[in-house]
């Protein structure tokens, strides 16, 4: 706790909502002084006055809500340096759309240039095969890469294929696939990270110094975004050498805590190498707990489901032997690393959650991620059993729909899918819930999120129709999950404003516990301070990101 008797920034606004059990309901508190990076007073304009003197920064925005800094708890943002490269085909409906993308993106490159591209929904092959041959059309002849939007799929062209020396026979340690036709020739769909890895390496890589600059945009983006922290679900190739050097010349624009993989089909032996990485830490990031995965994607056939999708497939988890999840999941817990697992399908999340719960000790937090389709004897146990979960709002509202004709629905069929993105039972039910936007598979937008969390819906499309609108969340339970839960949800205490505490505030335009939905999702973030400095404010607005519906 600071010692000073003085502030050194105090922001003024319309109302403070600390996250406190407590004050949920209005207060008379409408500023927050912050010394030494932590929170020096919280009060009315009397209260704080007297800490301020000739060296206090007094910052006034009347009318604001000053909150606890928002979390995004689920992010990947330096495998998305490499997952956001090229045409953005975000939005593509048809695959003309994305042909006119594909052919845009050609005009900026050389002869020998790969294409590339990101976002591919495959919902634009408007339920035919998902194949390379709309790549071979636009580029013939030329290597082509191209990212599906939930970032377990790949296309890669016929020349891609070629110089991988891709043959479609290849066989995997997890549940990866090239996907073949009735020759067995690759169609150059590739289903999950192994696959993709035989071609990934011959795709042109970005600079170290290109890819330190473009990750200190993007974490800017976020904090532009209200963001002061975000969990990222994975601990990419270079990550710690990338921030590392971001810390040598500036500070990061929000807090990172990362979880590096446990990938499916490694030993348990690699329990060892994971806790030796724990700790490791910078100014503003750490590394801190282990992801793991289950299954893959609904959309791509590679989640694990109690019975095949409706094209047969999504029947296994990725460990080929899912007992040695278990047997990780185990040893984890034994040393006391928290946990948090890719969960998608039903079958995979019920093991998960019979996996935590038949710990024989529970020496940490284990959360599980994504929660897609979800049996009644599930929420049982996750309610039951201490369990926590994360999920992402958008991931609803921005690729599925009402009448069941997304991709998505058609994959499970109408009675999966009216079990999909049980957010609201969760929370019914007593389960810690922690929000998130998976980036780049969904804006890192935090009003944007709250919105639709609340309406079930694309905030910013009211003739959208809700998705199973009994699965809303509350003003209080959508905060909560971008304030005091993502800290609730891996074991720590954090999400509200104290004084002692760290001193990462969001600041928004418009009072999101007591404002419209559809109005929350065009509020403004106008001021967001980590360790009680300055990092972003309205006179520096952010650039939107493109739509993903």
């Amino acid at each position: 706790m600071s010692t000073r008797t003085s502030a050194e920034t105090v922001v003024f606004g319309g109302r403070v909502i600390t996250m406190a059990d407590q004050d949920l309901a209005p207060t008379d508190a409408t500023g927050v002084a912050v010394a030494d990076g932590r929170i020096l007073a919280i009060g009315g304009r009397a209260d704080l006055e007297p800490l301020i003197d000739d060296a206090t920064t007094v910052i006034e925005l009347p009318g604001a809500a000053i909150l606890p800094g928002f979390v995004d708890s689920h992010i990947h943002p330096v495998f998305g340096l490499g997952l956001t490269r090229g045409a953005d085909l975000n939005g593509c409906r048809t695959l003309a759309d994305v042909e006119h993308r594909l052919r845009a993106e050609l005009e900026h490159l050389g002869d020998g240039d790969w294409l590339l591209g990101w976002g591919l929904d495959p919902n634009a092959f408007e339920g035919g095969e998902v194949t390379n041959r709309v790549l071979d059309e636009v580029a013939p002849g030329r290597p082509a890469f191209i990212r599906l939007f939930d970032a377990h799929a790949a296309l890669a062209s016929s020349r891609a294929l070629e110089i991988a020396g891709c043959r479609g026979d290849e066989r995997f340690t997890d549940g990866s696939r090239v996907v073949t036709d009735a020759d067995g020739r690759p169609t150059g769909y590739l289903l999950e990270l192994q696959a993709m890895a035989i071609v990934q390496p011959f795709v042109p890589e970005l600079s170290f110094d290109q890819r330190v600059d473009r990750l200190h945009d993007v974490l800017l983006r976020m904090a532009r975004a209200g963001f002061t922290a975000g969990q990222v679900q994975d601990l990419a190739p270079d990550t710690i050498e990338l921030l590392r050097a971001i810390e040598q010349t500036r500070d990061l624009p929000i807090r990172l805590r990362m979880s590096p993989w446990f990938e499916p089909g490694t030993a348990v032996e690699e329990v060892d190498r994971l806790a030796r990485l724990q700790g490791t830490r910078g100014r503003r990031w750490v590394v801190e707990g282990v992801k793991m995965m289950i299954d893959g994607t609904i959309d791509n056939g590679t989640a694990w489901l109690h019975e095949p999708d409706c094209l047969g497939e999504s029947t296994k988890s990725l460990w080929l032997d899912p007992e040695q999840y278990r047997e990780a999941l185990t040893e984890l817990d034994r040393r006391g690393i928290p946990t948090t697992t890719h969960a998608i399908g039903d079958a995979g999340i019920e093991f998960v959650v019979r996996a935590i719960a038949g710990l024989p000790h529970r020496n940490a937090t284990h959360r599980v991620e994504h929660i897609e389709t979800m049996t009644d004897a599930a929420l049982e146990l996750f309610a039951s059993s201490g369990i926590t979960a994360s999920m992402q709002p958008t991931h609803c509202t921005l690729f599925t729909r009402a009448d069941g004709t997304d991709h998505w629905s058609k994959r499970l069929g109408e009675e999966r899918a009216a079990r999909g993105f049980r957010t609201g039972d969760l929370v019914r039910a007593g389960v810690p819930l922690a929000l998130g936007s998976d980036w780049p598979i969904a804006p890192s937008d935090a009003v944007g999120i709250l919105a639709d969390a609340r309406l079930r819906r694309p905030h910013d499309d009211p003739a959208a129709r809700p998705v199973h609108p009994e699965q809303a969340l509350d003003a209080v339970d959508a905060l909560r999950g971008f304030t005091t839960h993502p800290y609730t949800t891996i074991g720590q205490r954090g999400g509200v404003l104290e004084v002692g505490a760290v001193a990462d505030l969001t600041v928004l335009d418009a009072d999101p516990l007591t404002v419209e939905a559809d109005e929350l999702g065009r509020a403004r973030v106008l001021l967001t301070l980590v360790d009680g400095r300055v990092v972003t404010d309205a006179a520096v607005p952010a650039q939107p990101e493109p739509a993903r519906r």
